[in-house]
């Protein structure tokens, strides 16, 4: 269905052509000033140069035309050209009750949908997830769902560090550790155990002792890179060990990101891209592209009009040896042949930019991927401490995840308790659902190129732009409808009535912003306005609450007409913060 905006601009079409102004100069926004009106044509403004006259005269001549309008209530020409718009409360009403029978709640889904490939996550397999890897699951996990609610076809994949050196210095430590494992016997010849040699708590305990060790042990680290450069050939006893790597780990990290709501179509990682390596190479010398630099192979980036230098991109060490770089275009010539992606968008660290710079341009350089295909490096800031510094534990150590989590949920517990607004045998259960609330539009609330802190004591207040205070929110909504419903009452009987107050239309207005908020959101990237969206129909829907009788009103039809108008709120608040990885609790 069309937005309101569209919808004002086709109202006011015949009026800019009737007086003879181009329809391309009219320009309609949300006013930024609700005390004088509701919505701001800027039309006269722009079409001024072009036909010579005062601005005033032309939005006068605009106005004019539109007298009669069962649109707006109101329609104005201010200084210096400004058309100042207040929707009439009939006509909202109508377009309102649309919103609230439309499938995509008055959202324009993408006329012609896309494949698109989002790669985020980026955990290490043999690692435990920490505090760093937050920001990439979370924005990543909110911008696919946004993409999928457009109509997009989406493809999501974690893209695993699972490849590298961490696995040689595993696989040995292993060995100084347990020296008797099959794996070490080079006379052995039988099946592999299907079992691993370690639990994921184990695991964790082995690659940090063998990453403490290579530091000071060069022979240690020598043993490691030979590990690593045998896995990578293919030597069966060592791939056996990185299959139990891997399955001990995924098992792991499917747990924690699943606490988090996150979800992969795909987990794959730089051991699937390392079969398209030889061919990546072949290929990008044959095109000229790849040349000898100091026995490295590298790819110049360099365009006409960059501002500044990029270096070239390396794409083999001189001793052989693949990168990140070689891995990450490998990675695009499979996902090219499998899925044919319209546009990529990656959810990494800002401090990854040149990498992806790099890769991106060699990518459409060697013909990897069309030229006119949207490739997005979606950098985000740093989750700091409220000292500024990088956020940590009391002790200063890197906290993991599990354990921030742990430490959210039991703040809210805490704070659900006191209130004592559920009882103790599901005070848990909503602290958790309340607790990733916290967490994820403490996040999402930030732009995500920014820098942010992360306040536990704000995050978890019900006061505020919080998740708990969105949450409490969609809350008392449940809590007025269930009661209706337990009193006999019909949700599904009548219709949104035209507002009977202020601060009801000012609700009705902001319900009819959520078709432009998302698809805004999706062109910018930027969950967090939705976040700043959910928070304005928040605080307008309390203070409705605040100001009018609902459940006493005696005018039956009236009644029905709020309710209906709270069935809305709900179900937008509802698919606002799905789309931003979380949900409500029933009861708070």
């Amino acid at each position: 269905m069309k937005t309101i905006l569209d919808l004002i601009v086709e109202e006011l079409k015949p009026a800019f052509t009737g007086c003879g102004y181009d329809e391309k100069y009219i320009r309609v926004t949300v006013s930024n000033r609700p005390d004088l009106c509701e919505y701001q044509c800027n039309g006269a403004m722009a079409a001024a140069k072009a036909y010579k006259k005062k601005p005033i005269d032309i939005a006068n001549e605009v106005v004019e035309k539109t007298a009669g309008s069962k649109m707006f209530s109101e329609i104005n020409a201010v200084m210096p050209g400004f058309i100042n718009i207040r929707l009439n409360p009939c006509y909202l009403a109508s377009y309102v009750q649309q919103v609230a029978e439309d499938e995509k709640l008055g959202l324009n889904a993408a006329e012609k949908p896309e494949t698109i490939i989002i790669d985020y996550g980026g955990a290490n397999v043999a690692k435990p997830l920490h505090v760093g890897h937050l920001r990439s699951a979370v924005i990543g996990e909110s911008i696919k769902r946004i993409s999928r609610y457009m109509g997009h076809h989406v493809i999501s994949d974690v893209h695993l560090g699972d490849w590298g050196l961490q696995m040689g210095l595993i696989i040995e430590e292993l060995h100084d550790r347990q020296p008797d494992l099959v794996y070490f016997d080079p006379d052995y010849t039988g099946e592999y155990p299907s079992e691993p040699p370690f639990t994921i708590s184990e695991l964790e305990d082995i690659y940090p002792a063998a990453s403490a060790k290579s530091k000071v042990d060069a022979a240690f680290r020598e043993r490691a890179q030979q590990a690593t450069f045998k896995l990578q050939s293919g030597y069966a006893p060592f791939h056996a060990i990185w299959k139990h790597i891997m399955n001990v780990s995924l098992k792991d990290l499917k747990k924690n990101y699943g606490n988090l709501n996150v979800s992969f179509d795909l987990w794959k990682g730089e051991s699937d891209a390392q079969p398209y390596i030889p061919g990546l190479i072949e290929d990008l010398q044959k095109k000229g592209l790849a040349y000898e630099s100091d026995g490295a192979l590298v790819v110049d980036i360099a365009q006409e009009g960059d501002a500044k230098e990029y270096p070239p991109c390396i794409v083999r060490k001189s001793d052989g040896a693949a990168l990140y770089a070689t891995s990450d275009l490998a990675t695009i010539i499979e996902r090219e042949q499998d899925f044919h992606p319209d546009r990529y968008i990656y959810v990494v660290d800002k401090r990854q930019e040149l990498h992806f710079i790099q890769v991106f341009r060699v990518a459409k350089k060697a013909g990897i991927v069309k030229e006119d295909t949207p490739m997005i490096f979606l950098g985000f800031g740093t989750m700091n401490g409220k000292d500024g510094g990088p956020f940590k534990t009391r002790e200063g150590g890197v906290m993991r995840l599990e354990n921030l989590i742990a430490d959210i949920d039991e703040e809210m517990y805490r704070k659900i308790v006191e209130n004592r607004s559920v009882k103790d045998k599901d005070a848990k259960d909503t602290a958790k659902i309340v607790g990733l609330s916290a967490i994820k539009y403490g996040d999402l609330s930030n732009q995500a190129t920014k820098d942010y802190v992360f306040d536990i004591d704000r995050f978890t207040s019900f006061e505020g732009n919080t998740g708990p205070y969105i949450l409490y929110t969609i809350v008392r909504i449940k809590s007025i409808l269930n009661r209706y419903k337990e009193e006999g009452g019909n949700l599904d009987a009548g219709e949104i009535l035209p507002a009977v107050n202020a601060s009801q239309k000012n609700l009705m207005l902001e319900l009819t912003k959520f078709g432009n908020t998302i698809e805004n959101a999706f062109e910018e990237k930027a969950p967090h306005k939705i976040c700043a969206y959910i928070y304005e129909v928040s605080n307008a829907f309390n203070s409705f609450y605040h100001e009018t009788k609902i459940l006493s009103e005696e005018d039956q039809a009236q009644k029905e007409s709020f309710l209906k108008l709270l069935g809305l709120t709900k179900d937008i608040l509802e698919k606002s913060i799905d789309l931003l990885g979380f949900s409500a609790p029933d009861r708070m």
